[in-house]
């Protein structure tokens, strides 16, 4: 314990994030959070200003999935508490760690529908994994230490902590915890051996082994880990959407997302393996169809740190609760210690090969120059492995998933659990913070980036530039897809009718703004944001009666994928 000088609540709460390792928050100033304002002004914070709350939480909520440390938050009370809300739940969703503080109106006055008072802990309670109301100043040292400390370990989640107004203002004597203990809080991360010999003898036994690598691998960081046991099993691997980065997509045995939207060999080869090897995935309805249709024919082992996953969806044989890294970690050295070999003649592996040569082929794309595969593949030509890629939520996600290979694991992010639109560009901006070092594009479509364009704004004025790679079917085209498909085409709420102009967006925020309508032009202006010190927006119309495929329609199985005629 550090003992310090009296401080307001305000001071405690920056010098309690500084002990953290903070260097930035994104966020807006209002009323009920002004003091803490002013004690950010004297602190070695950084601020970046967002233009509302909402994607202050999607910048934050990116910062921390790329650096796999908290991104931090402000809000005020009120509307602003409110604005952060779906930046919670996205962040819980997919599993990302971030700290909100939001200001609260003074104690004495909760509960009596002060002026822009909400009861965000109320609210927020179902979307993250703690919320805090530190009553009293010198409660806020330990409200910020145990907030990072929940955010980060075990399953990563968001925190809120809701401090009232006066909480910030009043002085108190301050004692700064060096650890923390939460009574019922035991992040699960030493897995039980037993149960990893228990997998791999399962797996050496299975003739058809597939592993189905989820989001858990990359916050976990278990690339080299899930690679080495692949490669020393032989064993092709397949990912969630969540998943998508966490396994290199030009390896041999990579088959890449299954799913509504997965590979149609991924989903295929998925439909004849006898053995999945789950690892950090939930099981959700868009990657594996119909619950009881996929468990039916499946021995399963699942990997996972939360051990509240373990039989949710499926029924697994056997459970390897812990970690993932650590997990495989054991795993690779149990395995070096067998005597077993490969097969110079594994026919399972032979037809896995066979089954994607075929699909790589055959998958009917649209024949238009600017197809959303064509284009997509002249930005994986264009931009380095390393750049990083965020999406927004629509059709150009599901293309993405498709057609954009990630090369280098770690390197792509999206919303995935909640599909919230207007993610992908401000999450675009808190992973440039992460990684100043590294290109980021945010693959976008028109319809998604309508929702948080004005974060353009944050931007251009802090300095952060990313590329727009804007995918533009004049619509919601993803609603535009099912309404052709499942209601016999009648139309309704998704022609946007060509507005904005988006150049003119751009450069109206001082941005760089690029129209792309040929693939030579599209790859110079790739190459044009690359170099460019601002924001760069890159409209890229496509046909709007393009559609994705393949697609599994919702509560049907895999093997009733429907491909392009």
């Amino acid at each position: 314990m550090i003992k310090m000088e009296n401080m307001i609540g305000a001071k405690a709460l920056m010098v309690a994030m500084e002990k953290e390792g903070v260097k930035q928050v994104f966020g807006l100033p209002g009323g009920a959070n002004l003091p803490m304002y002013d004690e950010l002004s004297k602190s070695n914070i950084r601020h970046i200003l967002a233009r509302h709350e909402q994607s202050a939480a999607h910048m934050a909520d990116c910062f921390g999935r790329v650096s796999r440390k908290p991104g931090v938050c402000f809000a005020t009370s009120g509307p602003g508490a409110t604005n952060i809300l779906t930046g919670l739940a996205t962040a819980h969703a997919d599993s990302a760690p971030m700290v909100a503080v939001v200001g609260q109106v003074p104690v004495a006055m909760i509960g009596r529908d002060a002026f822009q008072e909400s009861d965000i802990i109320g609210m927020s309670n179902p979307c993250v994994k703690y919320a805090f109301q530190p009553r009293a100043p010198a409660e806020i040292p330990e409200a910020v230490k145990k907030s990072f400390y929940i955010a980060e370990t075990g399953r990563p989640g968001p925190v809120l902590i809701d401090v009232p107004k006066d909480v910030q203002q009043n002085e108190a004597e301050m004692t700064f915890p060096d650890v923390v203990k939460m009574r019922g809080y035991h992040p699960w991360t030493d897995p039980d051996i037993a149960n990893v010999e228990r997998a791999i003898q399962m797996l050496l036994g299975s003739e058809k082994p597939i592993i189905l690598a989820g989001g858990g691998v990359i916050i976990a960081s278990a690339f080299a880990e899930l690679q080495a046991v692949a490669e020393m099993l032989m064993i092709p691997v397949v990912t969630t959407f969540k998943g998508k980065g966490s396994f290199p997509e030009n390896h041999a045995l990579s088959l890449g997302p299954i799913g509504m939207h997965g590979h149609a060999e991924a989903n295929k080869l998925m439909i004849e393996a006898d053995c999945v090897f789950a690892l950090g995935t939930r099981f959700s309805d868009r990657s594996v169809g119909t619950f009881e249709e996929f468990e039916k024919r499946l021995k399963i082992i699942h990997m996972d740190v939360d051990p509240a996953e373990i039989g949710k969806n499926q029924t697994a044989q056997v459970a390897v609760v812990g970690d993932v890294k650590a997990s495989l970690r054991i795993m690779i050295k149990m395995l070096q210690q067998k005597a077993f070999k490969k097969s110079d003649d594994n026919k399972w592996i032979k037809h896995v090969e066979e089954t994607k040569d075929y699909w790589r082929k055959n998958l009917k794309i649209h024949p238009g120059e600017m197809s959303a595969a064509k284009i997509l593949r002249k930005l994986r030509e264009t931009i380095p492995h390393e750049a990083i890629c965020t999406t927004e939520v629509g059709q150009h996600q599901m293309w993405a998933s498709l057609f954009f290979d990630v090369i280098q694991p770690g390197t792509f992010f999206s919303s995935t659990g909640l599909g919230t639109m207007g993610w992908g560009f401000p999450a675009a901006i808190g992973a440039k913070v992460a990684r100043p070092d590294v290109p980021v594009v945010d693959i976008a479509g028109d319809g998604s980036f309508n929702m948080t364009e004005n974060s353009l704004a944050t931007s251009v004025t802090e300095g952060i530039p990313v590329i727009v790679f804007l995918i533009n079917n004049y619509s919601y085209g993803m609603v535009a897809q099912w309404q052709r498909t499942f209601y016999d085409r009648r139309m309704i709420g998704v022609d946007q009718k060509g507005c904005p102009d988006y150049v003119k967006i751009a450069e109206s925020y001082g941005a760089q703004g690029i129209r792309a309508q040929s693939l030579d032009e599209l790859e110079k202006a790739i190459k044009a944001g690359l170099k460019s010190d601002v924001a760069t927006v890159i409209d890229i119309p496509i046909d709007p009666e393009e559609d994705v495929f393949p697609f599994v329609a919702p509560g049907t199985p895999l093997k009733d994928m429907i491909l392009p005629s």
